[in-house]
């Protein structure tokens, strides 16, 4: 009993660790495709290097493609901590305004101001099942935004080219998607006809109205007309 009691609490211990692990290394919510990189620090001596050099000698150490835009511009100057690889990029992107976006297969770098932003129109499907897609095939990142406007039918998306660029193409492909289905025909609702009798009087309901003409698909029953029968005054 005691051994197993002391498992139990190295296990519970263990996780809390873990726990604690994630939220300190900054991880929270979607990120895109999970990047796996590195726990341990990563080293990199640099005394004056051009920003996107720095980049790729980064993506090569690590053994994973990266895409720089043209727009990224800089010069790093004195030694950088040793931090985890994710710490490593992010802190660049903050030293130097930049954007970082995995789409599963490259790492595309950009600078801030190459933010886009767009606007979509939703009138054939509604966002939960446009963002249920997005997080599907791991194009969410909760770092940009991608907002739906309470009851126009619009959804705001702003980041990086790479994201708003996969943002795009699922919505273009979920449009075609709904247009190609065919259009079910809406049944035309039934029509309720009531008939009452009051002595020698009749009367028509017609979905509820009371009128005195009979509805022209309602057979006529002998005696209800208001015709009199051939020798009858």
């Amino acid at each position: 009993m005691l051994r197993a009691f002391i498992r139990f609490v190295r296990l519970h211990v263990w996780r809390l660790l873990c726990t604690l692990f994630f939220f300190s290394a900054g991880i929270h919510g979607t990120l895109g495709a999970a990047l796996f990189l590195p726990k341990e620090p990563y080293r990199y001596t640099v005394l004056d290097q051009d920003l996107s050099a720095a980049l790729q000698q980064f993506g090569n150490n690590l053994n994973i493609r990266i895409n720089i835009s043209a727009e990224v511009k800089g010069r790093i100057r004195g030694s950088m901590p040793d931090l985890p690889p994710r710490e490593f990029l992010d802190r660049l992107a903050n030293l130097f305004g930049l954007q970082w976006y995995y789409d599963g297969l490259v790492v595309y770098v950009s600078a801030t101001k190459e933010l886009q932003t767009r606007m979509l129109v939703f009138n054939l499907f509604p966002f939960e099942s446009f963002k249920g897609a997005l997080d599907k095939l791991d194009i969410s990142d909760d770092r940009y935004v991608m907002r739906p406007a309470p009851g126009d039918g619009l959804v705001l998306v702003s980041g990086p080219p790479r994201f708003t660029a996969l943002v795009e193409e699922a919505f273009n492909g979920l449009v075609a998607k709904a247009q190609a289905q065919p259009l079910v025909p809406e049944t035309p609702p039934r029509e309720s006809v009531l008939i009452l009798f009051r002595g020698s009087s009749t009367m028509f309901v017609r979905n509820g109205l009371p009128g005195a003409a009979p509805p022209s698909d309602v057979p006529q029953q002998d005696g209800t007309s208001g015709k009199p029968e051939p020798g009858h005054k």
